[in-house]
């Protein structure tokens, strides 16, 4: 039987733009575009999660606003239960620590890279959605 893993991640907005995130080569789903966040560890609200995994990935702290998509995707590793939020920066400027790239790109734009697909639906939702 596959595991669950519960994953948030962050639709970091500045400027207009979203924050997109490259996975790096040594990770499940390589050089997959996602959007920054990880694990919900045990006790933690999602809220929570991001926060600590945006402060964790990325250096910058993110102030969480509503929810995006809730998006359950069957990969050969486990079956994945992503949520995303809105965020704003409000502290710093995110840094590569376990990325390849980041990219700050326009909703509309966000289809033409190469998503992990738990992500796609998040995807489609902020270029029909969200105009920012």
């Amino acid at each position: 039987m596959k595991k669950y893993i519960h994953v948030v991640g962050a639709v970091i907005i500045k400027n207009g733009k979203i924050l997109c995130a490259q996975r790096g080569p040594d990770k499940s789903l390589p050089y997959k575009w996602e959007f920054p966040g990880g694990k919900i560890e045990t006790g933690e609200t999602p809220q929570e999660a991001l926060k600590r995994e945006i402060d964790e990935e990325m250096h910058c702290k993110i102030e969480i606003g509503e929810k995006v998509d809730h998006t359950v995707y069957e990969y050969d590793f486990g079956i994945v239960h992503l949520t995303t939020y809105i965020c704003k920066l409000i502290e710093g400027e995110p840094v590569l620590t376990e990325h390849a790239e980041i990219r700050w790109l326009a909703p509309n734009e966000l289809e033409y890279l190469d998503w992990a697909p738990a992500d796609v639906p998040a995807i489609e939702k902020l270029a029909n959605e969200y105009s920012l």
